[in-house]
């Protein structure tokens, strides 16, 4: 048998077990195509890091080691439960505890935030471990190489303690991304060893100060999936929905696991997760926590996809039948008020509170229904006209909702134009993609490029045509992104009426 870990649970299996057999064995939640993090636990993570936080009573701060780390391995556990047993203007020293260190007696330079060990009355038996308040000089009984780290964050902390505070704890911070022994993979046929530490996914809790930076990150996730667009030691972020705007709702610092919806400039739109503590930013606003998984997080690579969960879970019920949607609900306590077409059959264009902590906290919603035939199917080319397509996506929020409202502004000779009711003004310049060259077919969808004056412009006709495009410019001045599954579905459609685009893959 071996024993091995997945996502914090511990399992005894037979050798020769996969990763698949883990999977089935836990019940693990995984996405296919999604990347698995194997981690064997033989590397000392004594010697594999040279972070460490310390724990007081004042709270938490952190250093980082200098050289050779052997005398902090060897000593820094006895540390735990001491108290800060004296302290000057320059230093502040907690112990005493009983080590074998060699003294070198002499004063030595030492500047603020230093680490070291000391001693009393040049007594190894009363070792002490010390932190530089000021640049000095002066004889604590060191060791020949007596600096051995220096803090790096919490300075604020370490001023503040006093004779009367205590370490509480010591624990390395662990650089996952710098394991040696770790792998990534996409082979649930991988063969397992004892002792390794599997991860399959992360758990997010949200926020309920951060409503819509909540609702902007389940929207990222409605796939369930979480990808690593952009890569850096100390945090990963899906690009997915940057430039989509999300408004700042919570201040708080970015400390590790803290899930982060960038809010204005260079980014805007853009998730971001943390891997180690960062200062709280006016420009990204704190929508959750990771409560599980960070392992996953911190050994993910660039290009990653990662499997992800949620509490809460997404309420969505646009696109839906109110018969569906109510079944939905229903089965999370929750209720449905129908307005508009209110039949079983009538589809789901609007929800009220628009947000999934909104809903959950009046205990229900309310959905604007209206008859299917108003539900307009699209394919997209993306092959031949993916920035176009971003911006008409964009325009009809489609990025993160199932139906997107396309107000019809003019029609004639079969010929139906349309302009969107979000402003798109990330997208300056349509520049020509996918024009036709012989002509368009009946139900292809056309976006005027910046070479004609009305850019923007969205068209669709039901008949095929050799002169013009589906907006009536020229052909050099249409881009052609998708057809409409079932153009029949525009006739009778009138000026001011709304159609609901829906993307079918």
């Amino acid at each position: 048998m071996i024993s091995i870990g997945i996502n914090g649970q511990q399992l005894e299996l037979e050798d020769k077990a996969l990763l698949i057999d883990a999977i089935n064995a836990s019940k693990a939640t995984y996405i296919p195509g999604t990347i698995i993090g194997i981690i064997k636990t033989g590397e000392k993570t004594e010697e594999a890091t040279s972070e460490y936080k310390i724990h007081t009573s004042k709270g938490e701060f952190r250093i980082e080691l200098f050289g050779d780390h052997s005398l902090w391995v060897r000593f820094n556990s006895l540390f735990v439960d001491s108290k800060a047993h004296w302290e000057s203007s320059n230093v502040i020293a907690f112990g005493p505890v009983a080590t074998d260190i060699n003294i070198q007696r002499g004063e030595k330079k030492y500047n603020r935030y230093d680490v070291f060990l000391g001693t009393g009355g040049y007594d190894p038996g009363n070792s002490y471990l010390m932190i530089a308040k000021d640049k000095h000089v002066a004889d604590y009984g060191s060791p020949k190489d007596a600096i051995i780290g220096k803090v790096i964050s919490g300075k604020n902390i370490v001023a503040n303690i006093g004779q009367s505070d205590s370490i509480l704890k010591i624990e390395p911070i662990i650089k996952w991304e710098t394991l040696l022994d770790k792998n990534l993979t996409q082979d649930l046929n991988t063969p397992l060893e004892d002792g390794m530490k599997i991860f399959t996914s992360f758990h997010v809790e949200l926020i309920n100060e951060s409503p819509e930076g909540a609702e902007h990150f389940l929207a990222l996730i409605r796939d369930k999936t979480f990808g690593v667009d952009t890569f850096s030691n100390s945090f990963i972020s899906d690009n997915v929905l940057q430039g989509e705007g999300c408004q700042y709702e919570h201040w708080d610092a970015r400390v590790e696991g803290s899930v982060a919806v960038r809010t204005d400039g260079q980014g805007n739109g853009r998730v971001y997760i943390y891997k180690e503590d960062r200062t709280s930013s006016p420009v990204h606003s704190i929508v959750g926590h990771v409560s599980r998984g960070i392992e996953l997080i911190k050994i993910a690579a660039p290009g990653s996809k990662l499997s992800v969960t949620s509490d809460p879970e997404r309420v969505m019920v646009q696109g839906m039948t109110c018969k569906d949607a109510e079944k939905v609900l229903g089965e999370r306590g929750l209720k449905l008020e129908r307005s508009g077409y209110t039949g079983d059959d009538g589809i789901i264009v609007e929800q009220d509170p628009d947000t999934t902590l909104g809903i959950l906290k009046e205990g229900g919603v309310r959905g604007l229904g209206v008859k299917p035939e108003k539900i307009i199917n699209v394919k997209f080319y993306y092959d031949s006209a993916p920035i176009t397509i971003d911006f008409f996506r964009h325009s009809l929020r489609l990025k993160d909702r199932p139906l997107g409202p396309l107000p019809v502004i003019y029609t004639y000779e079969n010929t139906f134009l349309f302009r969107s009711e979000k402003e798109a003004e990330a997208y300056k310049e349509i520049n020509p993609e996918n024009t036709p060259k012989t002509g368009v077919k009946s139900g292809e969808i056309g976006v005027t490029n910046q070479a004609a004056k009305r850019y923007g412009m969205i068209g669709i006709k039901l008949l095929d045509d050799e002169k013009y495009g589906p907006t009536g410019e020229k052909f050099e001045c249409t881009n052609i992104i998708g057809k409409v599954l079932e153009p029949e579905r525009l006739k009778g459609f009138k000026v001011d009426d709304i159609i609901y685009i829906r993307e079918v893959f």
